[in-house]
């Protein structure tokens, strides 16, 4: 595409069909604009530069990189300048509070309307008579682009996009979240149509949310700090009582290492998961607690065992050299290993081989 003046031109393939070109010059053709998606950028793309020139107004950011994704668009802002509001203070950090500064600033210029215009120029020295925010970096076939009056400019850059004709038809700028990114704070938001989307989307998740918790969108905050806290409380109830209940298992494992003459020492541990079956071997593992013996912790909501010693009899190497006999699976060092199994039949063959096999 081409421009000169008030005339686009658009330059196409002819191709072939039956080796007859597809088009002649003198043809006719109709250029059809997919308005939505191109509304859409042009809504986008002028949020950025207000965005843009507004953080480079507040606190000399200088735009060094912008994306335009699916989900969110992204600049990334350098403190590199002093910024061009005399009332504004140098910043070394970009906040998502002081972004949300700028971010009301923006909106307040789409509220305002501004006009946006687009000038040519020449040459850089007619260009450079114009306040923009980023140096220019070529000499001639320059396109300005300017946000609001030359002398109250929002934003005045080089660019070569397209834009809106007023600032109003942006309609909303919304950031996101600020994070830091290579000596730059990276910007994320949504401008447009999009950010109204974006806005229904979430509103939508939260009045849910809210209706659940039987509560207001403005009470759902406090609503969920009084769960996290009844929460809290239940799970320290629950580590008090599991704590209780591993305590009065280890009593009656140590009973049973004191009494019985067998080598190998079945335990079951109904209502543990493997995790509370493991915190409860820790106490044994490697320790003269075992008396010299195998234990074995059984986990019968999962078919599983967990194999404790002092370390003179090898938990590791038993599960790797007998657990496959019973289509089971495991592994583990000298003083501690787990056995998985598919049924507890095949789980107690298992236990039943290795006290025959240590006995």
């Amino acid at each position: 595409m081409q421009e000169d003046g008030d005339d686009v031109a658009h330059t196409v393939e002819t191709g072939s069909g039956d080796d007859k070109p597809l088009l002649k010059v003198g043809d006719e053709v109709t250029c059809s604009l997919d308005w939505d998606r191109r509304f859409d950028n042009m809504q986008r793309h002028c949020g950025e530069h207000i965005l843009s020139g507004i953080f480079y107004q507040e606190c000399g950011g200088v735009n060094r990189g912008f994306h335009m994704g699916d989900d969110y668009m992204t600049i990334d802002i350098s403190l590199e300048d002093e910024p061009t509001n005399p009332e504004a203070e140098k910043i070394s950090e970009i906040t998502m509070d002081f972004a949300k500064h700028c971010e009301l600033l923006a909106n307040k210029v789409v509220w305002s309307n501004a006009p946006v215009t687009v000038m040519r120029f020449d040459s850089r020295e007619e260009a450079e008579k114009l306040p923009l925010r980023k140096k220019l970096a070529f000499d001639e076939d320059i396109s300005i682009v300017c946000v609001g009056s030359i002398e109250n400019a929002a934003d005045c850059v080089a660019c070569c996009g397209t834009h809106p004709g007023t600032a109003g038809q942006v309609g909303l700028i919304k950031i996101f979240k600020v994070e830091k990114y290579k000596e730059m704070f990276r910007i994320y938001f949504e401008a447009g149509q999009r950010a109204m989307d974006d806005y229904d989307f979430k509103h939508d998740i939260l009045t849910d949310l809210s209706n659940k918790y039987s509560c207001s969108v403005p009470d759902f905050p406090k609503k969920i700090h009084a769960q996290e806290d009844s929460i809290a409380s239940l799970k320290n109830e629950l580590f008090q009582l599991k704590k209780a209940f591993m305590d009065i298992e280890e009593a009656a494992l140590d009973k049973k290492l004191a009494s019985a003459d067998d080598r190998v020492i079945l335990h079951r541990v109904e209502h543990f998961s493997m995790d509370d079956a493991f915190n409860m071997a820790k106490a044994y593992m490697g320790s003269d607690r075992t008396c010299g013996k195998l234990i074995l912790l059984y986990v019968p909501a999962q078919t599983s065992f967990i194999l404790v010693s002092d370390g003179a009899i090898h938990c590791g190497q038993l599960v790797r050299e007998y657990a496959n006999f019973y289509q089971g699976k495991g592994g583990g060092n000298d003083v501690s290993a787990r056995a998985m199994f598919t049924s507890e039949e095949d789980a107690m063959l298992f236990a039943d081989l290795l006290g025959k096999h240590l006995q």
